[in-house]
């Protein structure tokens, strides 16, 4: 094998990351779908004729239906009376219980086929692709759909038949954030009534309409607009409910008046709810909790002999005189299929909740019954799918036993209806529905030990293959030749033969291999380089320079330092607060490490410890932010005053310096103030934009305009400077500064941009504290090492390699790196996590408001938003990189050495996160392990880009 070298690590580890980058969705988030199943009919005597399906996009439970009292009247006011007159005279209601991500795409699925996506199909969404399941519409005889671009598409291009769904869709133009976003609502409402006017004089459409086991889809996006835009507590949020409700009401008596019979069945839901502060994406309960409203043909009235299922979240809506009936979202669709004796979707998880059907015991036990046989034989045909793919398999025993058997399940079932009881019927089909889902987690969970156990072999082994390199590009004084090559790679290569040989007869998947070639390239290169790795720990960790650095009680404390920061880091994820009592500690830092050399720079200390302080406030704030004026316009007036104090100290320094690198010409000058002028200008239009949208006169053209010149010129200008290049650290700090100073002043909405003030200050503190500490600790060296005689000199001639080697070294500019370096690995690994949590919580999807982005796109869209919000979270990061980079000039430490050292341990928090992936329970727990992985994962990613980063940001600085 060729020699480890730093340029194929970095290539290697980025391939390795983002392989198994998909690891996790290949074990914990394998898609549940199977295809070629029977499939069963929900009731040969379809209570309805056709069925209107109504999702209130983004509409919370409560607000719809709790009361509303007037601050002077004291009267109660309803914001959806013609819904609430549904609970109470002529339906069931309940809440409606959605899984995360609580995203349009997801929700909907739920809701339409009864098949909750696997998280990587979350990817798809906002796409026109067709669907690949089954759903109540493809079961349909005709469905007509009326509402979102974002929305229709998906069913409507996933139907067996290309015709069988029309869409009435408005275009991505009416998304906009700033108008009135009744008018979407209002566009599906016109629609639904121009279709059944045309009915009047279209034959062909008015048999259609009249057809049987017709479907109408009307999806009101515009509650989850208005929302985004201005919280659903706002009167824009509450007045698109009352226009909902007021359409609904309409459509009803349009519908009634067309076909004059009571052969309609109405199920209103929302596919996702809205937190207070706007968003949506995680398992916050404001998210997952959307009503549920069912009246008409085939559903059962209002339950008012048992008004039971009220809790202290229904109890103030003043329904507690009717029964409250909560269903999982995929239950829907088995419910709609039932009121228009369509066929369970084939990939329908969901239950049929008899609570909402209004039907005879018999016709109850029947339907339940064969959602219970829809239910298994998804099992059935996936466990012919395992079993025929795996040379040894062992079958789900709650399938495969007794009365729950297979083969005699139907036998047993017909036999309970056949002999009256019903009763028993129906709890033997919740028993075997329940089986039966158990039945799919056991298979889908099939091969997790062993893909596990590889993952886990793959981590474990980049991590050593990349200390190995390390220690082998910058601690050993000299190569150490590798040994058992040949042996080591045939070993190796009869493991890996084996293994694939066992995939290939298990028709596993193509990444399987993937995951299967890093742990054998990364032992075997490791087993081959052991003697590097050995011998550059025991220099690393016990001697320097000919000097013995450590003892025994000395490395423990190291050690156990290294692992506590690791964990709290770990835990930071959980908990934001931790990374408070970090910064607290750190405070002291420069005290517990050279009291003296604190002691003789106290300003510098003092000005350390008071800005550890303030950032450990920032992660106690709250990650819900709502938009503060005053706080944007802080932060700013601190960037331009930061700014100028900068630029008043360099021309101070330069007209009392004769080093020509101090030197500042005009044109730099310049440049320094249109880059203060921008923050200004950026600080002006941000304000006169916020009144604006919060006075609801929408984002004029002006300022959006100007925003976007802004946000580009702030970029545009630091390329200037490369005219007159500046080899001050100083200059080049304020630079970078000032060039992100207008996106914290644009994309903000609260602290954010006195976060970044704040961070940037702390980062040039930690710079020059470690210069002082490096120089203090060479001078102590230098002071302690004794004067040679000749004779010991000569003796000193044969002194140890590393000694020697590191002499050298240091001769020529660099030095190597010691055990105490890996402090500095470590807090940079630590103010990479601050970066991303600093200003909220990275981990949660609903963490992000796009308030900010509104000021320059009002119009959905997305991949652009996304884009910019992005761009602010990753604007931190081009000045830690230049700090890490003016680090290593400072320490004379070999280039990428540090950043090579941060690599080889950052995948701890990787392994870490690995194992603490969930895919049940909390659905907000799921949804943050999943991100917590991807962010550990591609940390390492981002290390190697920010090593590059930081060779342009810091090239030609003395």
């Amino acid at each position: 094998m060729n020699r480890l070298g730093k340029q194929s690590v970095v290539l290697v580890g980025i391939l390795f990351h983002l392989v198994y980058l998909w690891s996790i969705f290949d074990i914990y988030f394998i898609t549940p779908l199977v295809h070629g199943m029977r499939q069963y009919v929900s009731t040969p005597d379809a209570p309805a004729d056709r069925l209107f399906l109504i999702v209130g996009d983004g509409l919370r439970a409560d607000k719809c239906l709790e009361p509303r009292v007037d601050a002077i009247s004291g009267e109660a006011e309803y914001m959806a009376p013609y819904l609430r007159s549904r609970i109470l005279e002529a339906g069931t209601f309940g809440i409606s219980h959605t899984r995360m991500p609580t995203e349009s795409r997801p929700g909907h699925v739920a809701i339409i086929a009864g098949f909750y996506e696997d998280v990587s199909a979350v990817t798809k969404g906002w796409k026109e692709n067709p669907v690949d399941f089954d759903s109540v519409f493809n079961q349909s005889a005709h469905t007509w759909s009326f509402g979102s671009p974002d929305i229709l598409p998906m069913f409507a291009q996933g139907a067996s038949d290309a015709g069988r769904v029309d869409t009435y869709m408005y275009g991505h133009e009416f998304e906009d954030f700033t108008a009135d976003t009744r008018e979407l609502d209002t566009y599906v409402f016109e629609h639904v009534e121009a279709l059944f006017a045309n009915a009047s004089s279209n034959a062909k459409l008015n048999a259609a309409l009249r057809q049987k086991k017709v479907v109408f889809f009307l999806h009101l996006l515009g509650i989850d607009t208005a929302g985004h835009a201005s919280r659903p507590y706002s009167e824009q949020y509450l007045r698109n409910i009352q226009h909902v409700d007021a359409g609904v009401q309409r459509v009803v008596k349009l519908v009634n008046d067309f076909y004059r019979d009571d052969k309609t069945a109405w199920v209103f839901t929302a596919d996702h709810g809205m937190s207070d502060w706007g968003s949506h994406g995680d398992g916050h309960p404001d998210n997952t909790r959307t009503p549920l409203i069912a009246w008409g043909a085939g559903v059962a009235r209002p339950d008012k002999v048992h008004p039971t299922g009220h809790d202290e979240y229904s109890r103030p809506w003043n329904l507690n005189a009717v029964k409250r009936n909560d269903v999982e979202q995929a239950d829907i669709a088995s419910l709609m299929s039932y009121l228009v004796g369509v066929n369970y979707p084939a990939n329908s998880v969901g239950r049929l909740p008899l609570e909402f059907v209004d039907a005879p015991l018999r016709k109850k036990s029947r339907a339940l019954f064969n959602n219970a046989l829809e239910i298994v034989e998804q099992y059935r045909v996936k466990e012919a799918q395992t079993r025929a793919s795996k040379l040894r398999y062992t079958p789900f025993a709650g399938l495969h036993a007794g009365s729950t058997d297979l083969d005699t399940v139907e036998a047993r079932g017909e036999q309970l209806m056949h002999d009256g009881d019903y009763r028993g019927a129906i709890d033997y089909a919740n028993e075997i529905i329940g089986l039966g889902l158990e039945g799919l987690r056991y298979l889908q969970t099939y091969n997790w030990l062993f893909l596990r156990s590889l993952v886990t072999m793959g981590f474990v082994g980049w991590i050593l293959y990349g200390l190995t390199s390390f220690l082998d590009v910058y601690i050993l004084p000299e190569k150490i030749a590798p040994s058992g090559g040949s042996t080591l790679a045939l070993v190796a290569l009869t493991g890996l033969s084996s293994v694939f040989a066992l995939f290939y007869m298990e028709h596993a998947p193509a990444m399987y291999y993937l995951y299967a070639v890093f742990p054998f390239f990364f032992w075997e290169s490791v087993f081959e380089y052991r003697n590097s790795l050995v011998t550059g720990l025991r220099i690393l960790i016990w001697n320097t320079a000919g000097r013995k650095q450590n003892t025994v009680l000395g490395l423990v404390a190291q050690v156990a330092g290294f692992l506590a920061l690791m964990e709290a880091t770990v835990a930071g994820y959980f908990h934001r607060e931790v990374f408070s009592v970090v910064f607290m500690l750190m405070s002291f830092w420069p005290v517990l490490q050279n009291r003296r050399l604190a002691l003789k720079h106290k300003g510098l200390s003092a000005l350390w410890f008071v800005c550890c302080w303030i950032m450990s406030v920032f992660t106690l704030l709250p990650v819900v932010k709502t938009e503060d004026l005053r706080q944007i316009l802080a932060a700013g007036a601190l960037m331009v005053a930061l700014g100028l104090g900068t630029m008043v100290y360099l021309v101070a320094r330069a007209s009392r310096s004769t080093n020509m690198k101090h030197a500042l010409s005009a044109y730099t000058m310049t440049l320094f103030g249109l880059q203060l002028g921008i923050v200004l200008l950026s600080m002006f239009v941000t304000a006169s934009t916020v009144q604006s949208l919060q006075a609801q006169n929408g984002l004029p053209l002006g300022n959006q305009v100007v925003g976007w010149l802004t946000l580009g010129g702030s970029l545009v200008l630091p390329f200037l400077h490369y005219r007159d290049p500046h080899h001050d650290r100083t200059q080049r700090l304020l630079v970078l500064f000032l060039a992100f100073a207008p996106t914290f002043v644009l994309l903000t909405i609260s602290y954010e941009g006195l976060f970044y003030v704040a961070f940037f200050v702390t980062l040039v503190l930690w710079v020059d504290l470690e210069g002082k500490i490096y120089s203090a600790r060479q001078q102590d060296g230098r002071a302690a090492r004794p004067a040679k005689s000749p004779r010991k000199a000569s003796s000193a001639s044969t002194a140890s390699t590393a000694s020697t080697s590191s002499t050298a070294s240091a001769a020529d500019g660099d030095r190597r790196l010691e055990l105490a370096d890996a402090r500095i690995a470590l807090f940079f690994f630590f103010l990479t996590q601050v970066a991303f949590f600093g200003t909220g919580n990275v981990a949660s999807i609903s963490s992000f408001s796009l308030d900010s982005v509104y000021r320059l796109l009002p119009v959905f869209d997305p991949f652009l938003m996304g884009a910019l919000l992005l761009f602010k979270i990753l604007a931190p990061f081009a000045v830690i990189s230049a700090d890490l980079g003016l680090l290593t000039q400072v320490l004379r430490v070999k280039p990428s050495s540090l950043f090579t050292m941060v690599l080889s341990i950052s995948d701890i928090l990787t392994l870490n996160f690995f194992y603490l992936v969930r895919d049940e329970g909390s659905w907000l727990d799921i949804g943050m392990s999943i991100s917590h992985y991807c962010i550990a994962s591609l940390l390492c990613v981002f290390v190697i880009a920010l090593e590059y980063l930081s060779v342009v940001l810091v090239n030609g600085v003395v």
